[in-house]
């Protein structure tokens, strides 16, 4: 079942593999919030950096789950 939901195709791609590039794109702007306030750029506020964190840990799971799974 999870094989099925994790090698989905879409436009010839597992959704798998979209996850993770969306989980590390995550990452990376979690990442750049910090980076871009502790310059002093304030253009997303500091607020929003736990947000991301806790989104882009859930997406991550997910990612991981759907990997593990797939093979059980």
């Amino acid at each position: 079942m999870f094989q099925e939901i994790s090698y989905t195709l879409i436009f010839g791609k597992p959704l798998i593999m979209y996850l993770g590039i969306l989980t590390l794109l995550s990452f990376l702007a979690t990442a750049s919030i910090a980076i871009m306030n502790m310059k002093g750029i304030t253009t997303i506020p500091f607020a929003w950096h736990p947000r991301l964190a806790v989104f882009s840990i859930c997406l991550a799971l997910i990612h991981g789950a759907l990997g593990v799974l797939a093979y059980f």
